[in-house]
């Protein structure tokens, strides 16, 4: 199916031009429920902000989920020190190393402003090695308020106080050659993915054997994702999501990673080896992947005690929750492998009910494989040749 190469990117730059660290996501919200209802569906938000958009399809039930997620990494005010600086604390997991020289919007109820995080000896003139030899950490950075303050009264005067959130710029830059520098692409870059696979369907009017949910979390970047909005009808669920390129890790930023498994186990194997299969039969370029230190909204999803398939397609990306590159390829990949998948046929009827018999359950194989048969007059050729 014909993805809209200029729509994803324009999507993704609109998307990152949103500030939306975990907890101050309401007008990312805005921007994609207006954007669904643009395409044509009609969006559902839980209290917090979480959005369902149902395109439906020819049957309800044994529905079919796909999830990304709209919040990103960021950081609070955890105290406003005597230099009228501020201590900081993560939003979500990444390193502090990645915070250093930073420019930032801090949101207070008086309004925004601007800065910079500093580690705590930033200036060579006065500090001379010491700058070289500060430990990395969270205790070891403040944020500098570009205002008019050199104390905490002065500070808090502004309107600045403890738990005020703290976006981090994104900075994307979008390459002739297809790479896309930026922060935050975790996961903005899976949200231009899904909105691109749902205008192709919509473009071809295509049709599929049971409704979609197309999933918007708000809290993935601290492990809450996907526990409160899947519905008893879903019964299996692909996350789109970032996998990390770096040695060691199979990923790619070409073509679909599809995982295997993660921090909280193994994917799911039948709806894994049929996004596998998706990509072979679609000439779709793939590899498989297992990471660590990982987890998704499949995981949120599983451990809040959801019964779903789940498996996670990934887009290769490199320095993960730091200053990442992703290359549009990838993007395209999994855009035409998503709707490639919500478009093929069902292939476990029995999905379709929560709880039914053993009649139709599924079966891995068992049998021990197939090898070619010894041939000693090749091996002893084989010997004479080397």
């Amino acid at each position: 199916m014909k993805i809209d190469e200029a729509y994803l990117a324009r999507q993704l730059n609109n998307l990152l031009a949103i500030n939306s660290p975990t907890g101050y996501t309401d007008q990312i919200v805005r921007y994609c429920s207006e954007e669904l209802e643009r395409l044509g569906l009609t969006p559902e938000l839980t209290r917090r902000g979480a959005i369902r958009a149902v395109r439906q399809g020819s049957r309800r039930r044994g529905a079919r989920a796909i999830i990304t997620h709209l919040d990103t990494l960021g950081a609070q005010v955890k105290f406003v020190k005597e230099n009228g600086r501020l201590e900081l604390v993560p939003i979500g997991n990444w390193s502090a190393r990645f915070a250093e020289g930073a420019r930032v919007t801090i949101y207070t109820e008086q309004g925004a402003y601007r800065g910079t995080i500093l580690p705590l000896k930033a200036s060579g003139h006065t500090f001379n090695e010491g700058v070289d030899t500060m430990p990395v950490g969270w205790n070891y950075v403040e944020l500098r308020i570009d205002a008019r303050t050199v104390n905490r009264d002065e500070t808090l005067a502004l309107g600045v106080d403890i738990g005020d959130f703290v976006a981090i710029d994104t900075q994307p830059e979008f390459l002739d050659n297809g790479f896309i520098n930026s922060r935050h692409l975790d996961d903005k870059a899976g949200v231009a993915i899904a909105l691109a696979a749902i205008k192709a369907l919509e473009d071809e009017g295509a049709r599929t054997p049971v409704d979609i949910h197309w999933l918007f979390t708000i809290a993935e970047e601290v492990g809450v994702g996907a526990a409160a909005i899947i519905t008893p009808e879903i019964a299996s669920m692909v996350t789109i999501d970032n996998g990390t390129t770096a040695p060691g890790q199979n990923s790619s930023e070409f073509g679909v990673t599809i995982a295997m498994a993660d921090q909280a186990g193994p994917f799911d194997y039948h709806l894994t080896r049929k996004l596998v299969d998706l990509c072979r039969e679609n000439g779709l370029q793939y590899q498989k992947d297992i990471f660590r230190y990982y987890r998704s909204d499949s995981a949120s999803a599983i451990e809040a005690g959801h019964d779903v398939r789940t498996a996670l397609v990934a887009f290769g990306i490199d320095a993960s929750h730091g200053y990442e590159r992703i290359h549009v390829h990838s993007l395209l990949s999994i855009a035409e492998l998503i709707a490639a998948y919500v478009t093929s046929p069902l292939e476990i009827e029995r999905d379709v009910a929560e709880v039914s018999s053993l009649e139709g359950f599924t079966e891995q194989p068992m049998e021990e494989a197939e090898q070619a048969e010894f041939d000693p007059d090749i091996h002893s050729h084989s010997d004479d040749q080397h």
